[in-house]
């Protein structure tokens, strides 16, 4: 690839070495570095005058450290009078605050969306967006891609007797992705509804709340794939799995999302519930190496040719639609 820079922030390093793997070439030099007081350094080590530059940098567990880098880096190569600065974000950062939950809230990913158009930057690539209407929140164009079909190919791949399979959501919210995921391998589809009340409102409010939940769907004698966007607490996964199994009388459950945050003890909870027989997400998010450690249901695909094609695509100026297609 000609007159192109491609720089990787701290948050993902090796996510930017497999993606320059995969075009033949090596991230191009940059120095991060940490003042004692914490903040952040940025020097753009290799000229980017008039050339097209590509910084890779998820969101990763320094989420405000990562969302600053990307900045500096931005306007630090805006500042260098690159052609053009394209943010590639796997996950990108904050995207859970994409509307107002309270009064007094604050619509964070916007907020985000503001800063770096501030910065300078000119393109944003993506995977899976936790709401895809937050693309109306860029000033420039976004390519919020897709990691279906990679999930896809490892159902069909993996699992022996697939096409008997339910694809369910764990939550009302999530029914768009699951059906379109049961669309795309002509699969059908469930739901588990979890409602939270109060037993009797005539009782104390200290009394405990009753939760029930519900199944939709037939999953008698067939494997079940639990589909979201992200697994960052276990609880509801958990509840999910069981209430497949135990109610639903499924043969083999699948927890399946695109960003693997995996908060505090999540992912060693999900691993030891019986239920749950595989836990498959993509590298988007960085999953750290001591939360890996003697895990032995978790399976991550790689998303790095998938983000290596949108770059080269959007370089030489063709179509990334075929990037959202499912190729057996």
């Amino acid at each position: 690839m000609r007159r192109t820079c491609i720089f990787g922030g701290l948050s993902h390093p090796e996510l930017t070495d497999f993606i320059c793997e995969k075009l033949g070439r090596k991230p191009d030099k940059v120095e991060l570095r940490k003042f004692a007081n914490g903040e952040t350094s940025v020097e753009i080590k290799t000229s980017v005058r008039d050339q097209a530059v590509f910084i890779v940098q998820s969101g990763s567990h320094k989420t405000n450290d990562d969302v600053m880098e990307l900045l500096i880096m931005i306007a630090a190569c805006k500042g260098g009078s690159a052609k053009s600065v394209t943010a590639v974000m796997p996950y990108f950062p904050y995207s859970r605050q994409s509307k107002k939950k309270s009064h007094r809230g604050a619509i964070t990913a916007r907020m985000i969306a503001n800063l770096m158009h501030v910065a300078g930057v000119n393109h944003v690539v993506t995977i899976d967006l936790h709401a895809s209407q937050m693309q109306g929140f860029f000033k420039c164009p976004v390519d919020n891609l897709v990691a279906e079909p990679l999930l896809a190919r490892w159902i069909r791949s993996t699992v022996e007797n697939w096409k008997e399979g339910v694809v369910v959501s764990k939550n009302p919210g999530g029914t768009k992705r699951v059906t379109s995921l049961a669309d795309a391998l002509k699969l059908s589809f469930g739901i588990v509804t979890t409602d939270t009340r109060r037993p009797n409102m005539g009782q104390s409010m200290y009394n405990s709340l009753e939760t029930t939940i519900t199944l939709v769907g037939n999953v008698r004698d067939r494997p079940v794939f639990i589909v979201d966007d992200i697994i960052d607490k276990a609880g509801s996964w958990i509840a999910a799995a069981e209430t497949v199994v135990k109610r639903g009388g499924a043969t083999k459950v699948v927890c399946m999302a695109t960003h693997g945050l995996f908060g505090g003890d999540c992912l060693r909870e999900m691993d030891e519930c019986e239920e749950i027989d595989a836990i498959v997400v993509t590298n988007a998010f960085p999953i750290p190496k001591e939360k890996r450690e003697g895990i032995r249901k978790l399976v991550i695909l790689d998303v790095s040719t998938l983000l290596a094609e949108a770059i080269r695509r959007n370089h030489h100026g063709e179509s990334i639609s075929q990037l959202y297609m499912h190729h057996d």
